[in-house]
């Protein structure tokens, strides 16, 4: 445990705060490790079976919501957060309304976070090292098992909103969180009051109805969860709903009001790559594995892996307007090597040509 007796915690406070400030992360909080009613609702959620297929989230059990128990000797939680918000991007809503265009959450558009926020908090931790000598910490994004959203609350940097995402008064929602669990006695915040009064904007805003009441997601019927947790078939009468959304969802946070205060993203690895911000769905399915590695290496969707994403991208072009062009693309992939890709195919063949059916003869 680091010797405290030597270092003045406000100060080493303050430091942090600057040298973070100076990384790029836009806020940063400290509390303590407790949050015990935070793990009554985790572990009734996983009861629940809210979870799905994530059985990673059943083995951690306590541990994600007792920092102590991934790393010995933690007193705290620094709780950072980097704002992605990718403001050159095509606007969320007309790519959502060409179902011909594949859309991808404003969070993957650009490389990967989990590296960025990992090497920011690294350097963070390192750089307070040089100026305070050694500490106890581990560096934690998104991976770690960690209530990483109750933890940002209780550090002052948001409140958890009625759709289960932090949101912060002056921010909205689209930004990142990671964490240092470290043995510094630092001073805590004062948690962050919730400010989503009466709005419920965000629950029919649902496409699949995953929200089913203020504060409880059912991930089984999210679209984040179908097109990036999942591993099987997508549940085919989830199917229609998710419209052309081939790597995750924000429909729940472009209705938040609080989102008029979102930040442009603060580093400049969060810009738009690739064109993913409104690439056609034939297009997308036209890709080589190959050619995909090439291009979504260094992204977050690069850990669906080909085949995943190439089931997303049928669903996607099963729910797209009826042309020739999709079903020349669908057709080109029916002799897929994944039997789960080709059931996905199959599947929108068949509702591409009843679209066609329903054009031809729109009165039968």
């Amino acid at each position: 445990m680091t010797d405290t007796r030597r270092i003045d915690p406000e100060e080493v406070k303050r430091e942090l705060v600057a040298l973070g400030s100076a990384l790029g992360f836009a806020a940063i909080g400290v509390t303590s490790i407790e949050i015990p009613e935070d793990e009554r609702h985790l572990l009734k959620w996983l009861a629940q079976g809210f979870h799905g297929e994530m059985d990673y989230m059943e083995r951690h059990g306590v541990m994600r919501s007792r920092p102590q128990q991934l790393a010995p000797g933690t007193l705290r939680v620094v709780s950072a957060r980097m704002d992605y918000w990718p403001v050159d991007a095509a606007a969320p809503e007309a790519v959502l309304a060409d179902l011909a265009l594949g859309y991808v959450s404003r969070y993957a558009l650009g490389r990967d976070y989990h590296k960025i926020l990992r090497r920011a908090l690294a350097t963070l931790a390192s750089q307070l090292v040089e100026r305070i000598g050694p500490f106890g910490y581990r560096v934690c994004v998104d991976s770690a098992p960690v209530l990483e959203k109750a933890l940002a609350r209780n550090a002052g940097l948001g409140w958890i909103g009625k759709h289960t995402n932090l949101i912060a008064r002056d921010a909205g929602s689209y930004f990142f969180l990671g964490e240092i669990l470290t043995d510094l006695a630092l001073p805590v915040d004062e948690p962050a009051s919730a400010h989503c009064g009466s709005c419920e904007a965000c629950l029919p805003a649902c496409p699949t109805g995953a929200i089913v009441a203020p504060y409880r997601l059912d991930a089984r019927r999210c679209i984040s969860y179908l097109t990036i947790e999942h591993h099987s078939a997508i549940p085919v009468e989830l199917r229609a709903a998710i419209g052309n959304r081939i790597f995750g969802c924000d429909d729940c946070q472009l209705v938040c009001p609080w989102n008029k205060f979102a930040r442009d993203a603060a580093h400049p690895d969060f810009k738009v790559r690739h064109n993913l911000d409104g690439t056609a769905l034939t297009e997308f399915f036209g890709w080589t594995e190959t050619e995909w590695e090439e291009r979504m290496r260094g992204s977050a969707i690069h850990r669906l892996g080909f085949e995943r994403f190439s089931r997303n991208v049928a669903v996607a072009l099963g729910n797209a307007p009826a042309s020739d062009e999709v079903i020349r693309a669908l057709e080109e992939r029916r002799s897929d090597p994944s039997p789960m890709v080709r059931e996905h195919v199959e599947w929108a063949l068949a509702r591409q040509r009843a679209l066609s059916e329903r054009a031809l003869h729109p009165n039968a």
